[in-house]
């Protein structure tokens, strides 16, 4: 009797096994906290992380939410599957290739191609949320809107984040007074600390809680956002109930592919992440990362003529690939990426980052698309060791500037490639009625040799998406680095004129070294913002970027 005693009090005050701990981590603690209260209601990773996506609707709006759309990595437990869900916009019934081109025969400016009708595309958070729900969900669907209603009607402070966010528009919100009622006060973004109630995107939480997805895709939701877009105040366009209603999230095969001993998994077409992420890693591969070190110009010097390199290929090659052909195999085969990879020397720059012929590629015009820094990634993993990373956006801050109870419409179809065609060429990403845009969006899983899940993230921030995956990946699996040292890391990054190093961090110095191997380099800000999580000892650890406000939390 007395040695039964002892072994129960043995197993009630022996912890929790670390592996059973479930973690989430958003680039809002008001997110992270909703993500948090459903796992402790027993709720899937898939769960919190919707959850926090609908928080993110409310506290963040610069950024993401339900009037825009996302892209999701899962990886079940039980199975060992990795699977991934495609909410990205799709392109009303009445755009066409020249919606972007002015009178003048030219494309627009990205200034008058932003804000107003032009550049909204049919939102897709809602019907990614319901597949996924479908597929992984524990938790009533209901149950999943309480924390964001909460938070919509009891309300929520403006941080700084935010207020720097509204006074960045403030000018164009000039021409949008809707928007105004809830951000402004005498003129101008009310100061950080504000207290700010959104009662309009409580109630339609509440209809969607309580309706399920088709209170987003008809009815009187539909219709508003239907009249917002075809009568907006700047660039209004056609977009109707029936483009809404037609909406799908697709299920989509990931892209995985070898990096040393492990797997990375992520996003295909219409994301550019997976793809371009896994050419850069597999362009490295044969040199030795883990002895250069996380400090050496030589090191940096490889990851930028890489990143040039693939980004090349995402420019020619990368589209929606239910409207274009797309050479996804020939993209990351190994033979093609080896070839690549014999461009790279570690005395010297090349002269031309030109994009290559991967296997199956069809004759192609590389164009440039617009892309801007915005964006939010969250993660959530559960008890069970399910997965959930996601990425979700309305593009630019505050998406379109056109707001529909409450939320942010996106302002996604500016990542498609304004001119249709180059040098009489049709462009693989231009405009087309019902297709997804272009994206960097790179959530990302990294399986060990085993097949064990190790380390998930993504990121914020527009075409350096990629690169801040890929240097996180980097920094984690070769340099050894922890979650929230690896996405902390200084960046390395590229425009027309050359490499760009973050200012403010460690890469700083390697401007002269690199400069010597033949880059023109500057230093300058640059809008980042990612969230991790890694396998710790057993358990899992959850990140978020230092440069933002955003923290983690586990259960």
């Amino acid at each position: 009797m007395i040695q039964r005693f002892f072994l129960i009090l043995v197993l009630v005050f022996l912890p929790v096994p670390a592996a059973a701990q479930g973690v989430v981590t958003s680039a809002d603690p008001r997110a992270s906290d909703a993500g948090l209260q459903i796992l402790r209601e027993g709720g899937s990773a898939t769960d919190a992380a919707m959850a926090m996506m609908l928080a993110l609707t409310v506290v963040e709006p610069q950024s993401s939410g339900i009037g825009g759309g996302g892209f999701l990595v899962h990886h079940q437990a039980s199975t060992g599957i990795t699977d991934t869900i495609d909410g990205r916009e799709t392109a009303p019934a009445a755009a066409t290739p020249t919606r972007f081109v002015g009178a003048d025969g030219k494309p627009l400016p990205f200034m008058e191609a932003w804000p107003g009708g032009y550049s909204v595309g049919v939102p897709g958070n809602v019907a990614l949320m319901a597949k996924a729900h479908a597929k992984w969900g524990k938790l009533p669907w209901a149950a999943l809107f309480a924390p964001a209603i909460r938070l919509a009607e009891d309300g929520y402070d403006v941080t700084p984040r935010l207020f720097n966010s509204l006074g960045s528009v403030q000018k164009i919100w000039a021409d949008f007074p809707e928007v105004q009622k809830l951000y402004w006060k005498d003129g101008a973004p009310v100061p950080v600390g504000t207290h700010v109630r959104n009662p309009a995107l409580a109630k339609i939480l509440k209809d969607i809680a309580a309706k399920g997805p088709a209170a987003f895709y008809s009815g009187p939701n539909a219709e508003a956002i239907a009249a917002a877009v075809t009568s907006a105040p700047k660039n209004p366009v056609p977009l109707t109930t029936a483009d809404l209603a037609g909406y799908q999230a697709k299920e989509r095969p990931p892209i995985c592919g070898p990096y040393r001993q492990f797997t990375i998994c992520g996003m295909g077409p219409p994301s550019s992440g997976g793809i371009t992420v896994l050419q850069i890693l597999g362009m490295i591969e044969r040199f030795d990362m883990k002895a250069l070190g996380k400090d050496s110009p030589i090191a940096w010097h490889l990851i930028a003529e890489a990143m040039q390199l693939a980004y090349a290929d995402r420019e020619k090659y990368l589209a929606d690939r239910d409207f274009v052909e797309v050479p996804v195999a020939g993209l990351i085969d190994p033979a093609y990426i080896e070839t690549r990879s014999r461009l790279l020397s570690i005395s010297k720059t090349l002269s031309n980052y030109a994009a290559g012929t991967p296997p199956g590629a069809k004759p192609r015009t590389p164009a440039l698309s617009s892309e801007v820094a915005g964006t939010t990634h969250f993660i959530a993993v559960d008890r069970a060791g399910n997965v959930a990373s996601m990425t979700s956006t309305v593009e630019s801050p505050f998406g379109s500037q056109l707001i529909v109870n409450g939320y942010m419409l996106n302002n996604e179809l500016t990542d498609f490639t304004f001119a249709p065609e180059k040098d009489g060429v049709a462009v693989a990403n231009r405009v087309e009625a019902g297709k997804r845009p272009l994206s960097s969006m790179a959530p990302t899983i990294v399986y060990d040799a085993a097949g064990k899940p190790v380390f998930t993230v993504g990121a914020a921030g527009g075409k350096t998406i990629i690169m801040q995956v890929a240097k996180a990946l980097i920094a984690r699996l070769d340099w050894g680095l922890s979650a929230e040292d690896a996405i902390g890391l200084g960046l390395i990054y590229f425009n027309k004129d050359g490499l760009i190093l973050e200012q403010g961090t460690a890469l700083e110095p390697l401007k002269a070294p690199l400069e010597s191997l033949g880059h023109t380099v500057a230093v300058a800000k640059l809008g980042l913002k990612a969230n991790a999580a890694a396998l710790e000892n057993g358990h899992w650890v959850g990140a978020a970027d230092p440069r933002s406000p955003g923290e983690s939390r586990t259960e």
